[in-house]
């Protein structure tokens, strides 16, 4: 019943944060974290449910955000041109570089997607139209439907109804039959071979699916941070996210979100007192996985 229940009382304390007077410092906070958690919530799929060590999965959230800038910078301000642009181009980004990686299994596939990654993120830094590596800045952030429903604290409940229909989407997809092919290739991919099932391409269409919701984690992402640059695919947002889903707990997506919760307050909290924060938590980091080997949401993978 607690496990049920915990997802909503997630979803509650980030509603209830706006009208808390904890300062703007903190809803900023709690609106990156909620941004993060999509992102990361995506590549549980991937990984927990579907067993793919991706580690470029920052290049589909600078896609979407780059889409942003571009558009940004074509006048183009609307949500109605930016998002299918951002997630179709992500998806055509896993689409391609998919079909690569999956031809690699283990560390070869690790190594594949972290490659293409860094393809994204040098070309990113060659885009002198866009800043280059200094990165870009938005003129306006992207409307609704004519409405700039994006301003302020307006942006912090966008980004919270995204993350209830990312959750919610992702739950559907988990429990059907898609969701346990995907968990049956992970546990006996040779089985399901046998079965007749194309292994390949269930693999393919849950790279696609978790790129397209890292895609519109960028989008938000640039408007939360008005801002664009290279460093949205660099390697290390990769392993952040990694490391939000272990910690949460593969598998679990409610867990995604602790894990990008904590990963976010301690970099903000820590990172306000010293620069060294990243050998704190990395040695916190191997504790909690010693000691928490479910993860923060203690839900065991099937």
């Amino acid at each position: 019943m607690i496990r049920r229940l915990l997802p909503w009382l997630i979803f509650a304390v980030f509603a209830a944060i706006p009208f808390l007077p904890v300062g703007g410092f903190v809803t900023l906070v709690a609106g990156r974290i909620m941004i993060f958690a999509i992102a990361a919530m995506s590549l549980d799929l991937i990984l927990g449910v579907g067993g793919l060590p991706s580690f470029g999965h920052a290049a589909p959230i600078a896609i979407g955000a780059y889409a942003v800038a571009m558009l940004d910078a074509a006048g183009l301000n609307h949500l109605e041109y930016v998002l299918p642009a951002a997630m179709g181009a992500a998806c055509l980004f896993a689409v391609i570089t998919g079909s690569v990686a999956l031809r690699a299994r283990g560390i070869n596939f690790i190594m594949i997607t972290l490659a293409f990654a860094q393809m994204v993120f040098f070309a990113a830094g060659s885009l002198s139209d866009y800043g280059g590596d200094d990165g870009y800045s938005l003129t306006v952030r992207t409307d609704i439907a004519g409405q700039n429903l994006l301003k302020g604290g307006n942006l912090y409940f966008a980004s919270l109804i995204a993350l209830i229909g990312v959750w919610l989407l992702l739950r559907m997809i988990v429990a059907s039959r898609f969701g346990r092919a995907l968990s049956a290739v992970r546990q006996n991919r040779v089985r399901v071979q046998a079965m007749g099932i194309n292994a390949t391409a269930i693999e393919l269409t849950a790279l696609v699916i978790g790129a397209g919701i890292a895609a519109l984690a960028g989008v938000l992402l640039a408007n939360e941070a008005e801002f664009v640059s290279p460093a949205y695919a660099a390697w290390g947002r990769s392993g952040s996210l990694m490391v939000m889903v272990i910690l949460g707990g593969l598998g679990s997506l409610h867990g995604a979100i602790l894990g990008a919760a904590v990963v976010v307050l301690f970099e903000e909290g820590m990172g306000r007192y010293t620069q060294h924060w990243p050998l704190i938590f990395g040695v916190l980091l191997v504790l909690a996985v010693l000691f928490l080997r479910n993860g923060l949401a203690g839900v065991r993978r099937g």
